[in-house]
């Protein structure tokens, strides 16, 4: 049973749960119909802990406090969508707990799974109740009193995230009607179990072509849950003195909803549905200076997936415009005929 954890176990339990969630990020996807049925989740969540992945790659981290540090920051700035906004708040405040921390035993774990729920909890605007997470971080914290080792805690939390888990599809009137569980739940999961794989020591999975989906969302039957139609992310790097983000916070929050606002010492993040992104984008830039931006239409998406087709998102830009760019070369010899 391992004690503790440094700041090198750290770093490869977090390269190890990302090759996990790499291996079933569609999986993922096609549960996704909470908070939209657009989905990415499964996307969305890979390429933000990449991102982290990316930066621990370039690192040695001395301890547990520089090697959470890293994965936070990498993740904020690397988040998508509202699941990936949601990852990255969590790890904040697991890295906000593990501050000055050499290494980790069970209970400072527990510490920081609780602390990384109650940071996202508090930048999410209307939190859902009865979450994965919390649930996982809860039990984590009664384990810690049971055994102050490290895999045992992290056993047991993710042994209450599936139970809960199971239960999310009676929870929600959405998932219920769609007949799945929570995909933002789920993908937190594999990479909590892929995190508890590497401390036992099995070999990094390869990650290959993904087996046939099981579990699959009715998204024909989801036309009338998507309020606002433009999943809105951006990132703003702040502005110089201390500026309070809560009148954004409320001004985005009277322009749509599925509101999330993650933020360390240089930089914030933001994730909102809305039907004017560009007031959105406008208003931010009072706070600081605009450094990226994406925009995806949740209708379209909604309607490809009820099709049976695949949903395109702005990482699929290359594709689209080459596909766009075929077509006008298709055309000009017609019209010249």
């Amino acid at each position: 049973m391992i004690e503790k954890i440094n700041g090198t176990a750290f770093k490869d339990m977090v390269l190890f749960g990302a090759a996990c969630i790499a291996g079933q990020k569609q999986a993922i996807n096609d549960l996704n119909v909470f908070p939209v049925p657009d989905g990415d989740t499964g996307t969305n969540m890979y390429l933000t802990i990449q991102t982290a992945c990316a930066e621990l790659n370039k690192a040695e981290p001395a301890t547990i406090d520089d090697a959470a540090k890293i994965t936070a920051r990498g993740l904020l700035r690397g988040a998508r969508g509202n699941s990936g906004v949601i990852l990255s708040l969590l790890f904040r405040g697991m890295s906000k707990s593990l501050k000055g921390l050499t290494e980790a035993d069970g209970a400072a774990l527990a510490a920081a799974m609780q602390e990384g729920v109650a940071t996202a909890y508090g930048a999410v605007m209307k939190p859902a109740e009865g979450t994965v997470s919390r649930l996982a971080a809860q039990r984590a914290a009664e384990a810690a009193q049971e055994n102050n080792a490290v895999e045992f805690v992290l056993e047991e939390a993710i042994r209450a995230g599936e139970v809960t888990l199971a239960e999310t599809v009676e929870m929600n009137p959405v998932l219920k009607k769609a007949g799945v569980v929570d995909a933002g739940g789920k993908g937190y999961l594999i990479i909590l179990d892929g995190m508890l794989r590497c401390l036992r020591g099995e070999a990094i999975p390869e990650v290959k072509d993904e087996p046939e989906v099981k579990e699959k969302a009715d998204f024909a039957s989801l036309e009338d849950e998507i309020t606002f139609t433009f999943d809105t992310v951006f990132i703003v790097r702040k502005a110089m003195g201390e500026k309070s983000l809560e009148p954004l916070r409320a001004y985005l929050d009277s322009i749509g909803d599925s509101l999330v606002i993650g933020e360390d010492d240089e930089c914030f993040k933001v994730h909102v549905h809305t039907d004017i992104p560009g007031h959105a984008l406008t208003e931010a830039q009072k706070y600081g200076t605009l450094e990226l931006a994406k925009i995806e239409n949740m209708r379209t998406q909604r309607d490809d997936l009820a099709a049976g087709r695949e949903a395109h998102s702005t990482d699929d830009l290359d594709a689209v415009e080459a596909e766009l760019e075929e077509q006008e070369n298709a055309v000009a010899p017609a019209e010249k005929r």
